[in-house]
């Protein structure tokens, strides 16, 4: 009986819980409907809910930050829970958008090619870059160029998020193929330079995709600590200074943080992007 009696329960349960994310939203649908302060009585008869229904569920909705009181009593607007949480997706969504002032940044302090890339299955695609003509001899890339993510110091930023069996997976299906005699072709290598990649909090490609170039990358990411873009210094090799290392990590947080990435928020195996 008591068996039969819980079962029932259940889907009672959530059919309650459905009805009231419905209210919710039907609620938040009609302030957003409204530039002003809207009344209980007016959200109350354009819901259809009975006002002591809506009542309640506005408290906990100003509780939440979800709605905020009007300055007139008994009225409510859109809270600015909501503003923090589409600025979070807007900026998830526009990692190109909020690299574009620091990779400038970094230019200039450096002179260097600043690039921004992303992961694509087994390689980086370069999205956006940041160089001057005027500033000599500088090693660009082109937007939309792929490179493999081992030959790569941006690349090597997502393999070092990855866990240990996905590298070996990665090292499989692509043979470690090299590009140079410094390329990295063989795992323990690989996983040895991954290890050192995340010691140092950021990844070097030592003339391993063209002799001749050198690059140093850092992670961008995303509120939820994943691994969501490299940003990376090309530079001639004779050219490169390590010490421009912290100017490009500072440069990735700062991305970071504008996709809402907080210290500590570091996600577990990240998935796949190209070179930098």
């Amino acid at each position: 009986m008591t068996d039969r009696t819980t079962t029932a329960r259940a889907p009672a349960r959530e059919k309650t819980a459905i009805q009231v994310i419905e209210r919710i939203m039907h609620l938040l649908d009609t302030l957003a409907a409204h530039t002003g302060p809207v009344s209980l009585k007016e959200l109350a008869q354009a819901t259809g809910l009975h006002p002591s229904t809506a009542h309640r569920i506005l408290n906990d909705m100003v509780v939440g930050r979800f709605v905020d009181r009007g300055e007139q009593a008994g009225t409510y607007r859109l809270g600015m829970r909501l503003l923090e949480l589409g600025n979070l997706v807007k900026a998830r969504l526009s990692v190109r958008e909020a690299a574009i002032e620091p990779m400038r940044e970094l230019h200039q302090r450096t002179g260097q090619t600043v690039n921004l890339s992303l992961r694509q299955a087994d390689e980086i695609i370069y999205v956006e870059r940041a160089y001057s003509e005027r500033s000599g001899m500088q090693v660009v890339r082109a937007i939309g160029g792929r490179a493999p993510l081992h030959l790569t110091s941006s690349g090597k930023l997502f393999l070092a998020a990855d866990d240990p069996r996905a590298v070996r997976a990665y090292a499989t299906r692509t043979g470690l193929a090299g590009h140079t005699r410094n390329s990295i072709t063989d795992l323990p290598k690989l996983e040895r330079e991954l290890s050192l990649v995340r010691a140092r909090g950021y990844a070097r490609d030592n003339e391993e995709l063209e002799l001749g170039v050198r690059c140093i990358a850092a992670s961008v990411r995303d509120d939820s600590g994943r691994v969501v873009a490299g940003l990376s210094l090309s530079a001639p090799a004779e050219r490169m200074n390590d010490e421009w290392a912290s100017d490009l990590i500072a440069a990735a947080q700062q991305i970071s943080q504008q996709l809402g990435y907080t210290a500590g928020a570091e996600a577990g195996p990240s998935s796949p992007a190209r070179r930098g």
